[in-house]
């Protein structure tokens, strides 16, 4: 078979081929990719142990705390130098607050969220800005390309959803312990995934608010 042509640089790179890069950056640093499905697998388990009355409180700020700390593991693997800590966790803290409310009612509205202002923990991560101008650098980089920045993460949340609920099914056996089990090695194998990609969806989106941008195809 003759070669793969080479990928397209971030600033002309399509919402597969981004999944696709977040796939390759999965399996060359595999192990500390899959530590990123740690914490997503512990928020998953608590979804399914603690109350509802508990979960309205618990899911927001566990949820943002170990979600963005997942994410700011990714964005160090993505961009393969260090990154600063704190305040990206918090910045991705503020962000998620509102996240499970949003999606309460329809799913686009919490991605469009995300897409708007998720940016902000790679923003505060690699980037020597200010914290309240993070969150106003985060939605410029949105801006420059909005499409591509909502294709991807729903993208990603599809194809993460669908692996994960295969693996689920795949998995589970008739006990409860049995089901807890199956859904905390189904995200812990697959949720890395989508972290990946949204820290490759940074650099997209930089490179298009740079003015590298091409017309889409």
């Amino acid at each position: 078979m003759p070669p793969l042509p080479p990928p397209l640089p971030p600033a002309e790179r399509t919402v597969g081929q981004l999944v696709a890069e977040a796939m390759r950056l999965y399996g060359r640093r595999f192990w500390p990719s899959l530590a990123l499905g740690i914490p997503p697998s512990i928020l998953n388990l608590l979804a399914r142990t603690l109350d509802d009355g508990v979960l309205l409180v618990a899911v927001p700020l566990a949820g943002g705390i170990l979600l963005s700390a997942s994410y700011l593991g990714a964005v160090a693997l993505a961009a393969e130098r260090p990154v600063r800590f704190w305040q990206p966790l918090v910045g991705g803290v503020l962000v998620f607050l509102p996240f499970p409310f949003l999606v309460a009612f329809f799913i686009l509205p919490g991605l469009a969220w995300l897409a708007a202002l998720g940016l902000v923990v790679p923003v505060l991560a690699l980037e020597r800005v200010g914290f309240g101008f993070a969150f106003l650098r985060a939605y410029k980089l949105a801006r420059a390309d909005f499409v591509h920045a909502l294709g991807s993460l729903a993208t990603l949340a599809i194809l993460v959803f669908l692996t994960q609920s295969g693996l689920f099914f795949l998995l589970r056996g008739t006990s409860d312990q049995t089901l807890a089990i199956a859904s905390f090695v189904a995200s812990l194998v697959v949720s890395p995934l989508l972290f990946l990609g949204a820290a490759l969806l940074y650099f997209d989106q930089e490179a298009r608010e740079n003015g590298k941008r091409v017309p889409r195809r």
